[in-house]
């Protein structure tokens, strides 16, 4: 799920494909939300909607936001009410009773900003829960993606697009702002991925490959897979990501 634009790219049918399980592992952040019949709830980084719907089945009135207009394209053919919106600008004003978000916050850099429109799109005493990459998410791989980026000159390491922060530095970001933190943590979850590893960078990498042509691009993705191969991946052929997931909840001073 995306959150700023021109960091990322995204196909919605790509997504689909190689990255279902996104959504599919949200229902602990969910049951964190506890989502009300009545509540009106924004889903800050809403990719296609998997998510958003499910919180509409609950019986809330939910607004979507992402910056990916192709995801945003694919929510709304769910019939969601789907925006775009970039996560670090957003111009709701004292309307929510709850934010929730999934796998997105770790694109937007300017975590203070986000905070700061969260907090002016909630209503007095409304919630901010979400789950999003942690401190030691997907360690391995990019650790593996600047190496080979660096072995042909070039500095991976500046084109990290992520913020993966521990619980202690968000939860001052978040107290800063106004929020008692009710909950955070980090959940490791090491996670099958349904395609492969090709799969995943192919989804999810394109921020450490923009420049490189055609045979450039598949010689670093294969040096990755290779790199990662005795750590990620099994004896049957099988790769799991090394993700770590911070998981939060906070309450908005009334």
């Amino acid at each position: 799920m995306s959150g700023i634009k021109e960091v990322q790219s995204w196909s919605a049918e790509g997504y689909a494909r190689n990255a279902r399980f996104v959504a599919d592992l949200g229902q602990p952040v969910l049951d964190l939300l506890a989502p009300q019949a009545g509540e009106r709830i924004l889903d800050l980084g809403c990719g296609d909607g998997a998510l958003t719907a499910k919180l509409v089945a609950a019986g809330a009135t939910v607004v979507g936001a992402d910056a990916s207009a192709e995801l945003v394209a694919a929510a709304r053919a769910l019939g969601l009410d789907a925006r775009i919106a970039d996560g670090q600008a957003l111009a709701f004003d004292a309307e929510f009773d709850a934010v929730f978000t999934n796998a997105a916050l770790h694109w937007m850099r300017d975590a203070d900003a986000v905070i700061a429109g969260v907090k002016r799109a909630l209503k007095p005493g409304g919630r901010f829960v979400g789950e999003f990459g942690g401190h030691g998410n997907v360690a391995a791989i990019a650790t593996a993606l600047i190496a080979a980026l660096s072995a042909r000159g070039i500095d991976g390491a500046a084109r990290v697009p992520w913020f993966f922060p521990t619980p202690a530095e968000y939860a001052a970001k978040l107290e800063a702002q106004g929020f008692t933190v009710e909950t955070i943590g980090l959940v490791p979850r090491p996670t099958p991925l349904p395609t492969g590893m090709r799969g995943w960078l192919d989804t999810f990498a394109s921020p450490f490959l923009e420049g490189l042509d055609g045979p450039a691009r598949v010689a670093v993705l294969d040096e990755v897979a290779a790199l990662l191969a005795p750590s990620l991946r099994d004896q049957s052929g099988r790769w799991t990501a090394d993700y770590v997931r911070l998981r939060f909840a906070a309450t908005l001073e009334a």
